[in-house]
């Protein structure tokens, strides 16, 4: 039977104009020909004659309007006093709080006697936590977004040489298209763990998606931000490499990858979990043992589908991936730095050349295990194969001053006048110290470093370690602040002054008894 005072749609109100304008049928007919009550059909009747429309016009009223022009005359009680139902949803929605719908209604009815009822009270805070709650399901295509996270439970391992336990971050992707799932045990969430880890799934899956979707970790978005997002620049280079394009989830919106967390938590259960009660002794062995368990999962058959993610994969997904570049992804490590005045920069305690114009200038550095790139405004200024030898100085002679005006500025007479405000032997050791690198501009960092011991200490100090580094040859900057830190410039082995005056007795012969001949 036909439910009492529920709207009827738009199609059954135009098939109603259709039997009455049209057909000319009674509304006893139109009722049993719509499943309707006859005061039903008569109440739309009277409002279709209300028009004054024959029904080639009724026909070409557009829903929206029709709807208007048809709808109910607003009853006294919607007229009453309505409360604010967005602020009692964000009251009950408060941790912490024992608010309940019921005083909620009850202060609802103090201030307003004459208002809702408590059931039309209630539908409104359901109408509007309903409305609050919508979601979109979401459909991937196949090959379009490849979703990323790292697992909250973690799988473990034993250093066999210490015999800590090592709690290594799990990886999970998961494609959107068919769930075909990666997953793989890392040592850090660090951006060059994380990025690994990715070219791992990229090289796992034979081909790369159109969209890698994360989360807002470090080593993936170096700053959240809803309209404009900062990737981190590790990561932001693989994606550069493999021609993707990177989509940062929301903050605290877990259904923007609902997809992997579901693959989260299949890879919780179908791997971690089986793998629980099994040692093992290196993150090789884990990771072995983890792929092991997930082509078990990515063959275990799903229901819904009547085929395995894998067999999903190969059929829908794997076609529609791009091809993988020729030349794997090398990890490189960023960091930024002031040009110094000896135009280096520092990159692991090893000094590289920039052009002497950038002195001063910030820089963005990306150095690999085999080479280092200097980039300045977004393009590379300088280029070197990296050294692994500590304190090593890296120089391109294009990079060198040539009768300009910082060769003026900083030059070894600048360095030398410094060193002799503060006295001699700190003039004479910032000579020892140029003289001691292949270009005189490699010992300006060291010199400016012992200038600067004057301010910590004291210039008579300085200038005493001076006489004392020029003795021991010593043209080190940490040598020379180690040795002003543990007061060692104040310490005297012998006295150079004093005289020392021989024994004289009968049986020592003495220097001059070898002089004369015998």
């Amino acid at each position: 039977m036909q439910q009492q005072g529920r709207r009827k749609t738009m199609r059954t109100i135009r098939e109603i104009a259709r039997l009455h304008l049209n057909k000319q049928l009674s509304l006893r007919a139109i009722a049993g020909a719509c499943n309707l009550s006859v005061s039903t059909v008569q109440g739309y009747v009277k409002k279709i004659d209300a028009l004054g429309l024959d029904y080639e016009a009724f026909t070409a009223i557009p829903d929206k309007a029709l709807a208007e022009w048809l709808k109910p005359v607003p009853k006294i009680r919607d007229l009453r006093p309505g409360p604010d139902i967005q602020g009692l949803v964000e009251e009950l929605k408060r941790s912490g709080t024992h608010i309940t719908r019921q005083l909620l209604y009850e202060e609802y009815q103090q201030q307003h006697p004459d208002g809702y009822k408590k059931t039309r009270f209630y539908e409104m805070l359901n109408e509007w936590e309903m409305q609050d709650k919508a979601t979109m399901r979401m459909t991937h295509t196949p090959g379009e977004k490849l979703f990323i996270d790292f697992s909250g439970d973690k799988p473990s391992w034993i250093n066999p040489e210490t015999g800590e336990l090592m709690t290594p971050e799990l990886y999970v992707g998961v494609l959107g298209g068919t769930s075909y799932t990666f997953a793989c045990a890392v040592s850090s969430q660090k951006a060059e763990d994380f990025a690994a880890a990715t070219v791992k799934a990229f090289e796992y899956f034979g081909g790369c998606p159109q969209l890698l979707v994360i989360d807002n970790l470090k080593s993936g978005v170096s700053h959240a931000c809803y309209y404009d997002p900062e990737i981190n620049p590790t990561f932001a280079d693989l994606a550069r490499h493999y021609s993707v394009a990177v989509l940062p989830a929301r903050v605290r919106k877990p259904r923007d990858k609902a997809k992997v967390e579901t693959g989260v938590l299949q890879v919780q259960r179908r791997i971690l979990a089986p793998l629980r009660n099994r040692r093992f002794f290196s993150l090789e062995e884990l990771n072995a043992a983890i792929a092991e368990a997930l082509e078990a999962l990515n063959s275990r058959l799903m229901y819904q589908y009547c085929k395995s993610r894998k067999e999903l994969f190969l059929e829908l997904e794997q076609h529609r991936l791009a091809p993988l570049p020729k030349e794997r992804f090398t990890i490189g490590y960023w960091k930024k730095a002031k040009v110094h005045v000896d135009y280096h920069i520092s990159v692991d305690k090893s000094y590289y050349s920039v052009p002497f114009r950038l002195i001063g200038k910030q820089v963005d550095i990306k150095y690999t295990g085999h080479l280092v790139l200097v980039y300045h405004e977004g393009e590379v200024v300088a280029q070197h194969i990296r050294t692994l030898k500590l304190g090593q100085y890296i120089t391109d002679a294009a990079h060198m001053p040539h009768e300009h005006r910082f060769h003026r500025e900083w030059s070894p007479e600048r360095i030398r006048s410094w060193g002799s405000k503060i006295g001699p032997n700190t003039a004479a050791l910032m000579d020892r110290i140029m003289l001691s690198k292949v270009h005189p501009e490699h010992g300006f960092r060291s010199c400016l470093g012992v200038i600067r011991l004057a301010k910590t200490y004291t210039p008579e100090r300085l200038e005493r370690a001076a006489l004392k580094a020029l003795e021991l040859n010593l043209t080190n900057y940490k040598s020379i602040k180690s040795m002003m830190a543990k007061g060692l410039d104040a310490v005297t082995l012998f006295d150079q002054s004093a005289s020392f005056t021989g024994i004289v007795h009968q049986n020592i012969r003495g220097g001059d008894y070898y002089a004369t001949e015998r």
